[in-house]
């Protein structure tokens, strides 16, 4: 979906840092780290300047997932049944090269199809989701997204089972 991704950073390069810091609600370090990023991204870049998503991203989910331990079978694996969900990029495989960026699906980015990044992928990921999950023998979808990602999905429309587990931690006791 690298076409629509350009059409977000076309729309970004419009703001200055400071109306990034206001918009993604971030430092000012981080928002003219951004807003360099934003310059500086491109529709097309090769391997050497691009990362794996399963390695780009940090948080529980990835953390857990180890991906720097995983062997070629189980980046194969990853690859053909795990997505990563994306302000910028709608869905990712795991070894999709991407840019680094900032942008979160909450964000109430104003542009050519909405007034958020909801309805900017509103078609594109519940249908791009359904259809791979559909591929599955099983056809279930097992949820590891944060909330605020998980709405992009419409669950209430997902033609197949999900599966949303809920982890807890003990305090000792």
């Amino acid at each position: 979906y690298l076409d629509r991704s350009e059409e977000l950073v076309d729309e970004l390069r419009g703001y200055s840092p400071a109306q990034l810091g206001d918009l993604m609600k971030v430092s000012d370090k981080l928002a003219t780290l951004t807003f360099e990023r934003y310059a500086s991204w491109r529709l097309r870049y090769d391997a050497a300047e691009g990362q794996q998503a399963l390695l780009a991203f940090s948080g529980e989910v990835f953390n857990g997932l180890q991906a720097r331990t995983l062997d070629e079978a189980d980046l194969l694996f990853a690859q053909e049944h795990v997505r990563i969900l994306s302000g910028l990029y709608g869905v990712l495989r795991p070894l999709d090269l991407m840019l680094p960026y900032r942008l979160e699906i909450g964000t109430k980015l104003k542009n050519t199809r909405g007034g958020n990044l909801y309805e900017f992928w509103k078609d594109v990921i519940p249908e791009r989701i359904a259809r791979d999950t559909g591929r599955q023998e099983n056809q279930v979808l097992v949820n590891l997204a944060s909330n605020e990602y998980f709405k992009s999905v419409r669950a209430r429309s997902f033609p197949y089972r999900i599966i949303t587990p809920v982890f807890k931690e003990t305090d000792g006791d």
